[in-house]
């Protein structure tokens, strides 16, 4: 369990990354529109919980299940490659469901908006690679970054405008994309090993 920058920073660009907190924005500003104020620092916090929840908690569920690690990363890398998919060809895989006025800022926001499907399974997956210490940084890192996003969204949208952040999303999801095929090559060598 020691510091490492560079895995700090690895595992900071991939939960961005998966989070896609910058693509997101269109949808923040809609919920803002649609419900009035969205508690930033509550989803914030809430979403940053989840995560180191799921980071600790996550890999006790799947031996409980009796599921290892690698498989968890392999499937957890076909899961990131459609998200790449998503951001890059700019179309949805997922339903959108009914939200409701006083929970918006926990749900849809905080999960599964910020803390999802996606990058739950990505928590694991970089624990299978990176020490634990360093992806509590990384998501400790994202969740500032989140409430800065969050307070400042439309006026980060107004600046970047809708094509600046189509082209972050896009590149993002060619990181996104290669982080995918790394995650897969590197764990189903573990799987074929056991």
């Amino acid at each position: 369990m020691e510091i490492n920058f560079k895995e700090i920073v690895t595992a900071t660009m991939v939960l961005f990354a998966v989070i896609d907190i910058i693509g997101s924005i269109p949808i923040i500003i809609d919920l803002r529109v649609k419900f009035g104020h969205l508690h930033s620092g509550k989803a914030s916090i809430v979403a940053a919980v989840i995560m180191i929840a799921f980071l600790f908690l996550g890999k006790s569920i799947l031996n409980l299940i009796g599921i290892d690690v690698n498989s968890f990363a392999v499937a957890g890398s076909f899961i990131l490659f459609f998200l790449a998919l998503e951001m890059i060809l700019g179309i949805s895989l997922y339903k959108e469901e009914e939200t409701n006025a006083k929970t918006v800022s926990i749900f849809p926001l905080a999960f599964p908006l910020l803390a999802g499907p996606g990058s739950l399974t990505t928590l694991l997956s970089l624990r299978a690679e990176f020490s634990t210490i360093n992806i509590v940084i990384a998501i400790v890192i994202n969740t500032i970054f989140l409430y800065i996003v969050l307070k400042t969204s439309v006026k980060i949208e107004k600046v970047i405008g809708k094509n600046g952040i189509n082209i972050i999303r896009k590149v993002f999801g060619v990181v996104l994309l290669a982080i995918a095929v790394k995650l897969f090559t590197s764990n189903i060598q573990g799987l074929f090993q056991n």
